[in-house]
């Protein structure tokens, strides 16, 4: 299951992955406890390999080995959260009651619930619906009908079948037929719902630009830098407003300083952005830093063309270890060199609204693209199109790829344009089908230019949530009442 995901992305290998390990749970239910963390560590452990890219840290200070020891502490942290969870599903499941049909439904149901609870955690990144994505746009659609649940289920319900089909020789054709049938259908029913047009009026329409600064975290934060930083970003501006875009997309922590509030001052260090603004006129969407340096937040800025702070954004899930520190009085003093930013990060509300000249966005900053519940409420709350703003570039190369898949989902569950911007790559520009139109090289300087629309339709997961995830563990207590023996 591991290999499904970037790097290697063979994604079809989800469709079976699951079935040894359930094989195995009703063969040893005893050790079914440790069978499924062994799996989770399988999983987790090679889709999250990325998060060892942040060593060497040695440009923030941290000696080489300190560095490789944090880097191997946090993925192996990470790594057995997510196995912990697949740990406690295959505890459930491992208990053998009733017919195969309920075991399905019994695996599906628990999987689906499990994730809906992680998801509520703050350290939430590789479901198995991911491992679909960006490739497999016909299933990915399964996501406007209940997001990642939808997806997931009918992962989660194939290996189930195959599974019947080996372990019971009663059963084995008609369990064969069912995974058949259910890989079948829902990618049919994708299929059907991936091939509807999507009938944008050019009414709706604007030109959106985006910047790939390509500064490096190794002199990101420091003067040289960040001269780089401001040079970079101001020629780009300069460049997509000569080619008569409506706004401009920078990544997150673009302009590593502290936007003031309203409009600059002639003597801040972000004056030479601001003077280029306010001669061409260009909206401009500013990843930047709000609040002091003691207290601040990671935020997005709409400014207009004279230079005036139209609306803000901050940045509501932040990164565990990089932007803050869990239970910091028991493990600060261990670890808080993992932030360059010696202060404290405030997380943004979560009913923030972003009104922008264009219509209202839905807003993802970096680690927020893995939590659908982020995007949904804004979708909800009006959002016409969204902004993704990341950094990426303290980790492995896989890493960037992972979040564009993630984003690919964000934007088929919400049936709106993406529009992302990343420090050193991959930036992209998304439809609502999921098909990535542009996609930028990694680590490169790049800009781009694409017509976007505003969408005001709501999908079935908009307006409904996560309902599938209550059918599923209704059927199931209905099926455990009425088959309660084995078969």
């Amino acid at each position: 299951m591991g290999c499904t995901v970037a790097p290697v992305e063979w994604w079809g290998l989800a469709w079976i992955a699951l079935a040894p390990l359930w094989v195995l749970l009703y063969r040893s239910p005893v050790k079914s406890l440790w069978l499924g963390f062994a799996w989770g560590v399988g999983f987790h452990g090679v889709a999250l390999f990325w998060l060892t890219g942040i060593h060497p840290m040695t440009w923030m200070g941290v000696p080489w080995l300190a560095s490789l020891a944090i880097s191997i502490a946090c993925w192996v942290a990470v790594t057995v959260w997510g196995a912990f969870w697949v740990a406690v599903w295959a505890s459930i499941v491992g208990w053998k009651r009733g017919s195969w049909i309920t075991r399905v439904l019994l695996g599906v149901a628990v999987w689906c619930l499990l994730d809906a609870i992680w998801q509520s955690t703050p350290l939430w990144w590789s479901s198995l619906a991911y491992t679909q994505s960006p490739y497999n746009l016909a299933i990915l659609h399964l996501g406007q009908l209940s997001g990642n649940t939808a997806i997931t289920a009918s992962l989660v319900a194939v290996n189930g079948c195959l599974t019947a089909s080996i372990d019971s020789e009663k059963h084995r054709k008609t369990a064969l037929v069912a995974a058949i049938a259910t890989l079948s259908i829902s990618h049919a029913l994708g299929f059907y719902l991936y091939t509807r047009p999507l009938n944008d009026s050019p009414n709706l329409a604007f030109r959106a630009g985006i910047i790939q600064g390509n500064v490096p975290n190794e002199i990101k934060l420091y003067p040289g830098g960040f001269r780089r930083a401001l040079e970079g970003y101001t020629t780009g501006y300069e460049t997509l407003a000569k080619a008569g875009v409506d706004a401009i997309l920078t990544p997150e922590t673009a302009l590593p300083d502290i936007w003031e509030a309203e409009t600059l001052s002639p003597n801040s260090p972000l004056a030479h952005f601001d003077r280029a603004i306010r001669q061409w006129e260009v909206v401009a969407w500013v990843g930047t830093f709000q609040g002091n340096w003691r207290r601040y937040s990671n935020s997005l800025l709409t400014v207009t063309g004279d230079g005036e702070i139209f609306s803000r954004y901050d940045k509501v899930k932040l990164v565990p270890l990089g932007e803050y520190i869990p239970f910091e009085s028991v493990l600060g003093g261990i670890i808080n060199r993992l932030s360059p930013l010696q202060a404290q990060m405030v997380p943004g509300e979560k009913n923030q609204i972003f009104n922008t000249p264009f219509g209202r966005a839905i807003v993802s900053i970096c680690y927020e693209s893995a939590f659908p519940k982020h995007f949904r409420r804004q979708a909800a709350r009006g959002g016409e199109f969204f902004l993704s703003a990341a950094n990426n570039a303290h980790y492995a190369p896989s890493m960037p790829q992972q979040h564009h898949a993630q984003d690919v989902m964000r934007s088929i569950e919400l049936d709106r344009w993406a529009i992302r911007a990343t420090n050193t790559g991959y930036s992209a520009i998304v439809d609502p089908h999921g098909r990535t139109l542009w996609k930028s090289g990694i680590n490169v300087f790049a800009t781009h230019a694409e017509t976007v629309y505003r969408r005001q339709t709501q999908t079935l997961y908009v307006r409904w949530g996560d309902w599938l995830l209550w059918v599923f563990i209704g059927a199931t207590g209905i099926a455990l009442w009425r088959f309660p023996r084995s078969a």
